[in-house]
């Protein structure tokens, strides 16, 4: 059924039968925090953060097609949809992911993707990246082909700086531009996340004149300060997000939603490029009352994973 070059391996032949994966998870990110420490000669720049996934999740099903061809539909249910109504890039991330391995592997064979799009776009929640890596996840199970980390991770890497996060298997610290990668225990906590009805895109915010690009190296130590060897005491409010003024400038819904935190008794901050804000609860008591939101803006109270739902895939 496949053809494969070397560095391919093929699957077992149980996984080779596949003829469809449904209800495939795609979660979220928030980067508790975002510090910018340089840029690169090429114009990428250098970060440092925690990225941590989260309970706000795409969901994506696989449909082996034998003609070679990759097709994606956009699944819309409008009771719990967060994205109904968006209208997805025919070549979005999934798909250039899914063209992307096939290549690398050499196959023969096809997908039909269907996307259920529950995380904003233009959110810093990182849910097209997500979607990309849940796409080289399952697709080596349903294509029967296994690439070595270091091929999948180069792939991934082509496809955007957020995507060798997601195929990490759980939370992480995050340096380079992207591609450094370390995993990182934390502690169970939930959270307030808010989405104002614009976006953001990630261009505009990394090209701006007054972003900070010389933070100060920060270390996996210096995160954990307060914690005083026990992971339970991990400071949740380390550092900032050095995006969030640029961002703030260009966006004014953002300020208006870290003011609507405030107002509740919450300490907010943007996630990666933004627009999305989001806040801890330290306790459950302290979930205020949600409702009242403008038109178009969106809240959840979510938690973070202990892993990825396809760890060990």
């Amino acid at each position: 059924m496949t053809s494969s070059p070397s560095s391919a391996q093929p699957a077992s032949r149980a996984t080779r039968a596949l003829k469809a994966l449904y209800d495939v998870a795609a979660p979220a990110k928030l980067n508790l925090f975002l510090h910018i420490t340089g840029r690169r000669p090429d114009g990428y720049h250098l970060l440092q953060s925690v990225f941590m996934l989260i309970d706000w999740c795409d969901t994506l099903h696989f449909e082996l097609r034998t003609d070679g061809q990759i097709s994606r539909e956009d699944l819309d249910d409008s009771s719990q949809a967060d994205g109904a109504g968006i209208d997805l890039p025919a070549e979005d991330l999934a798909v250039r992911a899914a063209r992307a391995l096939q290549a690398a592997c050499g196959t023969s064979l096809g997908v039909h993707i269907g996307l259920q799009k529950r995380i904003p776009s233009q959110a810093g929640m990182g849910g097209g990246s997500s979607d990309a890596a849940s796409c080289l996840l399952a697709l080596q199970r349903l294509w029967g082909v296994s690439l070595p980390p270091q091929e999948l991770n180069a792939i991934a890497l082509a496809l955007g700086a957020d995507v060798p996060f997601f195929l990490s298997g759980g939370h992480a610290w995050v340096e380079g531009i992207g591609e450094k990668i370390t995993p990182l225990a934390l502690p169970p906590a939930r959270f307030v996340v808010m989405k104002p009805s614009a976006g953001l895109p990630t261009q505009g915010i990394f090209s701006a004149p007054g972003l900070k690009r010389d933070t100060e190296t920060a270390t996996i130590q210096g995160f954990a300060a307060n914690a005083e060897g026990q992971l339970k005491s991990v400071d949740f409010s380390f550092g900032r997000n050095d995006l969030q003024p640029v961002a703030q400038q260009m966006c004014p819904q953002i300020g208006q939603s870290l003011d609507w935190l405030e107002r509740k008794g919450l300490r907010g901050r943007m996630t990666g490029s933004g627009s999305a804000v989001f806040a801890q609860l330290l306790h459950e008591a302290d979930l205020p009352d949600l409702s009242g939101l403008p038109d178009g803006w969106k809240i959840r109270k979510c938690s973070n994973l202990e892993a990825h739902p396809l760890a060990g895939w």
